[in-house]
């Protein structure tokens, strides 16, 4: 019986991405066994400092690579990542499978609702993105700056006297989490990370039977979508440390809609912009896209946040 090595972070979410994934593989492949190991991430080992301080292997996500060294080496054969957590460069000789499905892309606000939030009030979240497109809806709020698993950061509003935590909706229902949810926050104002939603499925390029097998649970609609939005996203040269927000949409008539904005980290300035083009050209459309939000002034706003974390640092 062959068996295939499939690794993942340690997370509660992580686990439970991992389980999913492979209930599905199970059910298709009974004669095959998928084994889950755990693999421990920088982010997962240091939760004090900044995202942007925690060291990563060869400059990658301080949430996949260590993951993806494991998968280089043949320790494992597989890795299931959360895909916003994912670099849009895989490594040499690493590439990416179609993911199966898509969650809920949206963002969630824990513990009250937008409207209900006084003024003033305290809201949990470490993610640039998140802080920056708080701020531009609502300059009044505080947003403090929390990390951690998904319920650590529910119980944060709480122990830390918080208003509310912000969360992406996707995580939350894969933990069983969903009366957790206040408010399923609107995409036009608070569009989410590209590939929020989904699962980003990597193995090594040359194991050729083992991507036969993953591709009868891909989903050729999600993978289009996360394309154009990942395309777009190394276009600007983004990545999870700056407030980039999109998402695809597939249209009727085999077209594809896609949606982004840029926000600076105050809240300030704003540019965002849509376009459309065949479902068969996700990357073109990405970067097409790009370019029309580099022209209405986002690379002067991503330089700007470049710059202030160089001297932070």
């Amino acid at each position: 019986m062959t068996t295939y090595l499939v690794g993942s972070r340690a997370s509660n979410l992580a686990k439970a991405q991992a389980r999913e994934y492979l209930g599905s593989l199970r059910e298709r492949f009974p004669d095959v066994t998928f084994t889950h190991r755990v693999i421990l991430e920088g982010g997962d080992k240091d939760r004090r400092s900044r995202l942007s301080d925690v060291p990563a292997i060869n400059g990658g996500s301080a949430f996949s690579s260590e993951q993806e060294a494991a998968l280089s080496r043949g320790d494992v054969d597989v890795v299931i990542h959360s895909l916003k957590d994912l670099p849009t460069a895989s490594p040499p000789g690493l590439t990416l499978l179609a993911p199966p499905g898509r969650e809920d892309v949206r963002d969630a606000l824990c513990g009250s609702t937008l409207s209900g939030l006084r003024n003033g009030a305290r809201v949990g979240t470490g993610a640039p993105r998140r802080i920056a497109q708080f701020l531009a809806v609502r300059p009044d709020l505080q947003l403090v700056p929390i990390r951690g698993n998904v319920p650590p950061r529910l119980k944060k509003i709480e122990s830390m006297g918080l208003d509310a935590v912000v969360l992406a909706a996707a995580g939350l229902r894969r933990l069983g989490l969903d009366d957790a949810i206040g408010e399923l926050l609107p995409l036009d104002l608070f569009p989410p990370s590209p590939g929020q939603g989904a699962l980003g499925i990597q193995v090594r390029a040359d194991s050729t039977e083992l991507r036969e097998i993953l591709s009868t649970v891909g989903d050729k609609t999600v993978d289009a979508q996360v394309r154009a939005e990942r395309a777009l996203l190394a276009e600007l040269h983004g990545g999870c440390s700056v407030p980039v927000g999109a998402y695809a949409e597939t249209e009727p008539g085999g077209f594809l809609s896609l949606f982004a904005q840029v926000t600076s980290l105050d809240g300030a300035r704003r540019v965002s912009g849509s376009l459309s083009g065949p479902v068969g050209e996700p990357e073109k459309l990405g970067a097409a896209l790009a370019e029309k939000l580099i022209d209405r002034g986002a690379l002067s706003i991503l330089e700007g946040i470049r710059g202030v974390s160089a001297v932070a640092r």
